[in-house]
């Protein structure tokens, strides 16, 4: 299984819910682009919370190395991203695909995110509750339907609100893997009570 994990918007909990993701799958990981912290990199962050010893850690394509939008932290390395030259690591394993920002985050002039995302890939939206999030989990979603793909679930993240979830899944009869409380520290203590929490909705996709 091939699991492609994007969000609403940036921060809004991806690498947290890959990280899940990966030790309840005991899945590999791929990160094709990261761009700035390349010391601390969201590869670096995953690795750093998982306990089990299957999952293997695949460089990325493109590691930029100024924090902004791919596109731009290209121009400022004084390279053009080149959607043919991601190649997606072969493994016999799970293997969890992590996205930058959201899907329409430009890579150059002409694709964006979404453009990475191939039809045998599960597609796990994150959702973080903030003024207008209903707004963007929505238009993500539509957006990724639009692309002839189907979302195979919502991770909700951060502070609950019911109300918001509730309408999120009622309006898009998604279905939801689980949701992340905001947590003090997210160690691999933590990440492993909530991989035990989601496999079963992961094995299910």
């Amino acid at each position: 299984m091939k699991i492609f994990v994007t969000g609403i918007s940036t921060d809004v909990g991806k690498t947290i819910a890959s990280s899940i993701i990966v030790e309840s799958l005991e899945a590999d990981y791929w990160k094709p682009i990261q761009a700035g912290d390349l010391d601390h990199s969201d590869t670096y962050k995953v690795k750093s919370r998982i306990s089990n010893s299957k999952s293997q850690f695949f460089s990325n394509s493109y590691a930029l190395n100024t924090a902004a939008s791919p596109h731009l932290a290209a121009e400022i390395d004084r390279i053009t991203i080149n959607l043919k030259e991601i190649h997606e690591p072969k493994t016999e394993n799970h293997l969890v695909i992590e996205g930058a920002g959201g899907i329409f985050v430009p890579l150059n002039e002409n694709e964006t995110i979404i453009d990475l995302i191939q039809p045998d890939y599960k597609i796990i939206v994150v959702s973080r509750h903030y003024l207008g999030s209903i707004n963007h989990t929505l238009l993500t979603i539509e957006a990724i339907q639009n692309r002839g793909f189907q979302v195979a679930g919502i991770i909700f993240s951060g502070s609950e609100n019911k109300s918001t979830e509730s309408l999120i899944l009622n309006k898009t009869e998604i279905k939801c893997i689980g949701r992340i409380d905001e947590e003090p520290y997210f160690d691999q203590n933590v990440i492993k009570e909530y991989a035990d929490l989601f496999r079963d909705n992961l094995l299910n996709l």
